[in-house]
């Protein structure tokens, strides 16, 4: 799904694993970055040993919805620094 905020438009992703209801966005105007949450971390992915949680899942989400996107797109986790796509589909241990 797409919302618009004026001339700015956001892509809301279901990413499910963190949490049931987890998700993400990607902003689509102007230099393209993800707004990730607590789906992919640098070198690393939320957790999913609280409620709702699911590691098959989270993997998922990430392998099938988030790298799906350049390489060269800057991903800004919910807390933590920042990474890009192909940073961590080469060498996330979590995705390998």
């Amino acid at each position: 799904e797409e919302i618009a905020f004026g001339e700015y438009r956001v892509k809301v992703l279901h990413t499910p694993g963190h949490s049931p209801g987890s998700i993400c966005f990607k902003l689509l105007n102007g230099n393209e970055v993800l707004l990730s949450g607590d789906t992919l971390f640098q070198q690393s992915i939320g957790r999913t040993d609280i409620w709702g949680g699911n590691y098959n899942q989270i993997i998922s989400s990430i392998k099938n919805r988030l790298l799906t996107y350049d390489d060269d797109i800057p991903v800004f986790p919910g807390h933590g620094p920042s990474t890009k796509i192909g940073l961590e589909r080469r060498s996330n241990p979590f995705l390998a």
